[in-house]
């Protein structure tokens, strides 16, 4: 397959784009589609109550390694969220209160069994069958043959986290660590290969999650109008020579005169959207686990496994027709039947995996 950031560039999302901005209905502000009025019930679903905590956490995480990593990133923060809320589940003491506390929730407005039914509401609700959109959250937890966790906290992580327990031999590492290994590439239909590259004898317990997410873009590109070799630059003494995909089509197209980014909003068929971020240059800083991705003409294919925007704000319509994300820029993957950010990543070289 390539580099796994060939999903943004190489195979991938977008060169550039012609598009143009959707008329204005009085409000010219561009925010993440809500759910369709027919899909809520007067009675929120439990998931409502903890995605915009996770969606500030991937904000405060993304900064965090933004300060800290100037190439590539990218994450999940449902995947690496219910991770650690599972994880909570398994604690004593103060740590439950203390790993949540990290997440973001404010345990007085969110009590703890809230959070973890909220969880349990959104994994369940993304695993829902869709004919458009495959997306597929799961759990499991590897622990050493000589332990034995007590019977209440497996039944709790597999109610509410669909979590599974497997008993291994980590005295016999290649074993099995080439079991964990199978394991997640077949959860995630080939794409997460080799998750787990090494762990000593000393280890005890490995708590994976993974999540799958395919879907089609609802305006496909003409593999035709993909470009072989252009130009991407990475910064002002380098640049690459890429493919890259064109088309000319109807989409959200926005400009933020005081962030200094352009905002391109790309469907797909299902429930879920791309939202581009491409900060003018020099303004990355200012606009400020292990993925495999594919995105080609037809669509989106992601896998990851790991061991900034909640909603944007108001933005001024531009006419500008023509996008070209031919340098680094900021991705994010919206789910929004549960207004859960999926993804979040920051392109600075599409050539590095």
């Amino acid at each position: 397959m390539g580099p796994a950031w060939q999903w943004l560039l190489g195979a991938g999302i977008l060169a550039s784009v012609y598009c143009q901005p959707f008329p204005a209905r009085g409000d010219k502000s561009l925010g993440v589609p809500e759910a369709p009025r027919g899909q809520l019930s007067e009675a929120l679903p439990a998931y409502r109550k903890i995605t915009p905590t996770i969606t500030n956490f991937a904000l405060r995480l993304y900064k965090q390694l933004a300060a800290e990593t100037p190439g590539n990133i990218f994450f999940s923060p449902v995947s690496i969220s219910s991770t650690l809320a599972l994880l909570s589940l398994g604690a004593q003491a103060e740590t439950p209160a203390q790993i949540l506390e990290g997440l973001g929730f404010n345990l007085t407005e969110t009590p703890e069994a809230d959070i973890h039914r909220g969880f349990q509401s959104l994994i369940h609700t993304l695993d829902l069958p869709s004919p458009k959109l495959e997306l597929k959250v799961g759990n499991s937890l590897f622990l050493d043959k000589q332990l034995k966790p007590q019977q209440h906290f497996l039944d709790n992580i597999r109610e509410l986290y669909r979590a599974f327990a497997f008993s291994v031999n980590f005295t016999d590492s290649n074993t099995t660590r080439r079991q964990i290994n199978d394991y997640v590439r077949k959860q995630t239909y080939g794409q997460v290969v080799d998750c787990l590259e090494e762990f000593t004898q000393d280890t005890l317990m490995v708590l994976l999650n993974y999540m799958f997410f395919k879907a089609k873009w609802k305006h496909p590109f003409n593999c035709y109008q993909t470009q072989k070799q252009e130009s991407f630059f990475v910064d002002e003494r380098t640049s690459l020579r890429i493919p890259m995909m064109h088309q000319k089509e109807m989409h959200r197209f926005l400009y933020d005169q005081e962030v200094a980014c352009t905002v391109l909003q790309m469907e797909y068929s299902g429930n879920a959207l791309a939202l581009l971020i491409l900060p003018d240059l020099g303004k990355m800083a200012q606009v400020s686990h292990k993925a495999a991705v594919d995105v080609s003409e037809r669509g989106t294919e992601a896998g990851v496994a790991s061991g900034l925007l909640s909603q944007p704000q108001s933005l001024n319509a531009t006419s500008a027709p023509h996008a070209h994300f031919n340098r680094p820029f900021l991705v994010l993957l919206w789910e929004v039947t549960t207004q859960s950010l999926l993804f979040l990543g920051k392109v600075v070289n599409p050539a590095v995996g």
